[in-house]
């Protein structure tokens, strides 16, 4: 018995979980056909249905016969249903629900299928009646485009799409500051005047090829970068060449600082010439508002152009005027009003950069600006330079390629267009499919460009171990470059004592002759020899001109070591003028005749003790020493045993 109730129970069991189960899908299925009218008609307007149709409260019920009764009021849309089916009608009335829905559900898909394609079509109808406007405007306001300047607009188009490869220059050009060789000290001198919150307008002297505009690019990106600056991240910098700028008297054009264009013979715009207005035109100056303005060749501007600008550099702003100009006309738009009114904002930086020597630059902007040098490049530096340029054109280098190319430039510009070059030579010959990366570019591809080129090795003279009689190293300059010069005497004994002579290379200048004239005064009171007993012949080899008496110490040095046949060592250069009382005194250019000296390997320099000061600090590689008369400065030059036959004071 106790068997037969505990199955019957289990049964029972079964039972109501069935029912359970049965009725969980039934709401199941009434929620998603809900879901579904939701997504038909959206949900608000489901609720406001139900409203209207009086099933809100049968829709919100958690009996599932009241559920299924608001389903069909909304699905059929008919408020009078209002018996509630059995558990038994409710699969049947669920199918039938199912079936109107997606009745529904494939009339919105058509309908809205139809509307997608009615719409496109409006869309091209809309185009299409638009471009006809379009063209029927052109052709009533005789439009300027025809087949003829269409073609020439497509070949246009056609050069826009053709490019060629980057130059050399482009690829190897500085990416930052560090990569510029050389100018270590310039550049820091550059950031230090405009890497403030108050920036100062610089100029750049120094040869070419050092890297000036190069370095004030780069400076203007590094300052950028810094809380302090006054330079946003969009500050431009205006790159311009002093040479192409030309101040016109009619001021009918000034690319530079801005013009007018008047109604009449300039050509201002036709809606403005036909209202009789004039244009101004913002120059260069307003483009870098805010940036840099960079002039190249600053000295070879126009004086009048230049102190136009001093007047922007003053203001900060560019003023136009035009008897053009009527105020009172109304048809004047905002901006020509304010351009004539208040002018063009005109605030930036001016870098100036120039070959020329300092007084030779406008005195007046001079004054107004800051001053940094850039250094001639040495040998060492150009041979960096060539290295790093090889580094980025992914070819190799023979050995001595670099060094062979420092012998002939001292300009870095120039010594990449000369591995440039190199390298065009070097895969001509090896034409074919050659990999660029295994190219290597070989002492005899260098000396074809040099040959080519018909070029010269920059330095002639050059110190050597050893010493020599009668011949010693003087120095120049000439603009920021200094040289050494060759220097040599000879001294022949007269057959009749007191009547000899002196000989000297006129080319070299009168002040070079002058030094020659003091040296017999300086020579007999050092040695005691009387310069009338020797005929005497001083050359500068070379006929190099010497345009100042800095010859005067290494002459005179030349001479006393001819008459005491006593050699000089070969690896020192001198500089001085020498007074008759055998004072060394002071001379000019020290910085570029010490970069001389080291470009032709000299171990040590002989300057004036009132020249310390002008020595470069830091200064590596080459010995200076400062002396105050000629007999000090014999200590250094030639050897112990003429220095015995020297007179002291």
């Amino acid at each position: 018995m106790k068997g037969i109730f505990g199955k019957l129970r289990g049964n029972s069991k079964e039972v109501i979980d069935n029912e359970t189960m049965e009725e969980e899908n039934l709401k199941r299925q009434v929620s998603a056909l809900l879901s579904l009218l939701s997504d038909l008609y959206g949900a608000e307007r489901v609720v406001l249905k139900a409203g209207k149709l009086e099933a809100l409260a049968l829709l919100r019920s958690e009996v599932v016969e009241e559920r299924v009764l608001a389903l069909q009021r909304l699905v059929f849309e008919d408020p009078t249903i209002d018996e509630l089916p059995s558990r038994e009608e409710i699969p049947a009335i669920l199918e039938e629900i199912e079936e109107e829905i997606a009745d529904l559900l494939a009339r919105r898909a058509i309908e809205e299928k139809i509307e997608k394609k009615v719409t496109e079509r409006m869309q091209k109808k809309h185009e299409e009646y638009i471009r006809e406007i379009r063209m029927q405007i052109i052709k009533e306001d005789g439009g300027p485009e025809n087949a003829q300047t269409l073609k020439k607009y497509a070949q246009l188009e056609m050069l826009e799409s053709k490019k060629l490869s980057r130059s050399a220059m482009e690829v190897v050009r500085p990416k930052n500051l560090s990569e510029v060789v050389g100018q270590e000290a310039a550049i820091k001198a550059l950031l230090s005047k405009i890497a403030t919150p108050y920036p100062q307008h610089v100029i750049l002297y120094g040869p070419p090829g050092v890297g000036k505009t190069t370095a004030a690019r780069l400076a203007l990106e590094e300052v950028k970068k810094l809380s302090y600056t006054p330079f946003a991240e969009d500050a431009p910098f205006v790159e311009v060449d002093g040479t192409t700028l030309r101040w016109d008297p009619r001021e009918i054009t000034n690319p530079l600082l801005g013009s007018v264009h008047d109604p009449i013979y300039q050509g201002a715009r036709r809606d403005l010439a036909d209202g009789g207005i004039p244009e101004p035109k913002p120059g260069l100056v307003t483009e870098a508002h805010g940036g840099i303005l960079f002039i190249d060749e600053i000295g070879e501007m126009d004086p009048l152009l230049q102190t136009k600008l001093l007047k922007v550099l003053e203001d900060k702003r560019v003023t136009f005027d035009s008897s053009y100009y009527d105020a009172s006309n109304p048809q004047i738009p905002q901006y020509i009003k304010k351009l004539f009114e208040d002018g063009a904002p005109a605030d930036f930086i001016l870098i100036g950069a120039t070959t020329r020597d300092p007084s030779e630059i406008n005195p007046a902007i001079r004054s107004r600006c800051a001053e940094v040098f850039f250094e001639p490049l040495t040998q060492n530096d150009i041979r960096k330079i060539v290295l790093q340029a090889a580094e980025r054109l992914e070819v190799k280098l023979e050995d001595g390629v670099a060094e062979i190319i420092s012998d002939y430039t001292i300009e870095g510009r120039k010594a990449i267009n000369l591995l440039a070059d190199a390298f065009g030579n070097a895969l001509y010959k090896r034409r074919g499919d050659y990999e660029v990366r295994k190219l290597v570019i070989t002492k005899e591809d260098i000396y074809d460009v040099i040959q080519t080129s018909r070029l010269s090795p920059y330095v002639f003279s050059k110190a050597v171990d050893g010493e020599e009689i009668g011949k010693i190293f003087g120095l120049g300059v000439a603009g920021f470059l200094g040289s050494v010069l060759e220097i040599e005497a000879v001294a022949f004994p007269t057959r009749d004592k007191g009547k000899g002579s002196i000989r000297f290379n006129e080319t070299a200048g009168s002040m070079a002759r002058d030094s020659v004239f003091n040296a017999t005064a300086v020579v007999r009171r050092v040695t005691g020899e009387d310069l009338g007993n020797y005929d005497v012949h001083v050359n500068i080899v070379g006929g190099g001109r010497i345009d100042g008496p800095s010859a005067g110490l290494a002459i005179t040095a030349a001479i006393i070591s001819t008459i005491q046949k006593k050699p000089i060592r070969q690896d020192l250069a001198v500089t001085g003028e020498i007074s008759i009382q055998g004072k060394v005194k002071p001379v000019g250019g020290i910085p570029e005749k010490i970069y001389g000296a080291k470009q032709a390997g000299m171990k040590k320099v002989i300057i004036p003790y009132d020249n310390q000061k002008d020595v470069p600090y830091g200064l590596k590689g080459i010995e200076v020493v400062a002396v105050k008369t000629i007999q000090e400065a014999l200590t250094h030059i030639i050897t112990e045993e003429v220095k015995q036959n020297i007179k002291v004071g």
